[in-house]
């Protein structure tokens, strides 16, 4: 199955022309900082984490995924960080699983 990618995956959906296993540039690692700021402060450990041990090797296609998982509400996010919930079948991509695998302990 093939995520459509929403818009704001970056200018003109940047990121949905590239190779998944390309890494990600400094904009676009910027762009999604930037985009994974949550109002839920234990997401934001969760994720700040995520970019501390992972950040220096991120690939379009983790991008891509985090982009995916941002589009979830606060609570809907954090029960899939916390496996209280299976992840919903519209979001079961190889890219979202391996952000989640990246994401949880």
């Amino acid at each position: 199955m093939k995520l459509d990618l929403p818009s704001h995956l970056g200018d003109d959906g940047e990121l949905a022309q590239r190779a998944a296993d390309e890494p990600l540039g400094e904009r676009a690692y910027s762009k999604l900082q930037w985009r994974c700021r949550r109002g839920l402060l234990e997401n934001d450990l969760f994720i700040e984490k995520f970019f501390t041990r992972h950040g220096t090797h991120l690939t379009v296609g983790h991008a891509r995924g985090m982009y995916a998982l941002m589009d979830l509400a606060d609570n809907d996010l954090l029960d899939l960080l916390l496996r209280r919930k299976p992840l919903a079948e519209a979001l079961d991509t190889e890219e979202v699983r391996a952000v989640l695998a990246l994401l949880t302990p």
